[in-house]
């Protein structure tokens, strides 16, 4: 199975049976990112170390502006599309298996978790996974030990309180926080 195909699968939303050549491939992207990622966290690197890392991660360029204070850490890589000016700080976990995408200046705290796999509720089936990405929009501000569910989609401009879990989405220009995260107020932007 190639990447491509295996991407095409998960970003389709179909359940993943355990054992079965696409959780296989998944097996082995994990593999294939523990090594990246090791290689990443385990010694100081320049930016444009950085940079290279990332993209032999993700398999696609890492965006102009975009940085990262390691250590990172996640399941696959292949399926995570950051954009321009991007930040993101210290010890986050990415399970994007099911597709992470991050928007043009969206700044992320440490300690983020952002999930994209949920274990099927069955107990007779609970090892087989059900993929759902998630979306931030651009200039999205998560702060520090925030975690956000699978599916969720972030409008542009809004912002994630420290240590919210976000189980849905979320409009742009507003201020959610708490668990599970709830409006706390909407922003006023001036053009």
């Amino acid at each position: 199975m190639t990447n491509q195909e295996f991407l095409e699968y998960m970003n389709s939303g179909k359940e993943v049976i355990a054992g079965s050549d696409i959780h296989l491939k998944m097996t082995e992207l994990s593999n294939e990112a523990m090594k990246i990622t090791s290689e990443l966290n385990n010694s100081y690197h320049t930016p444009e170390e950085i940079k290279v890392l990332m993209e032999k991660l993700t398999g696609r360029e890492f965006s102009e502006g975009a940085y990262m204070f390691p250590p990172f850490y996640t399941d696959c890589g292949k399926n995570l599309k950051i954009g321009r000016n991007v930040f993101i700080n210290s010890c986050c976990q990415f399970q994007d298996q099911g597709g992470i995408t991050i928007g043009d200046g969206t700044l992320i705290g440490p300690k983020t978790v952002i999930a994209t796999l949920n274990h099927h509720q069955n107990p007779n089936k609970r090892a087989n996974l059900i993929p759902k990405p998630v979306k931030i929009g651009k200039n999205v501000w998560i702060g520090a030990n925030a975690t956000i569910l699978p599916g969720v989609t972030i409008g542009d401009g809004a912002v994630i309180a420290a240590g919210a879990l976000v189980s849905k989405d979320v409009e742009a220009n507003t201020v959610v926080g708490g668990v599970p995260a709830k409006l706390i107020k909407r922003i006023q932007t001036e053009e």
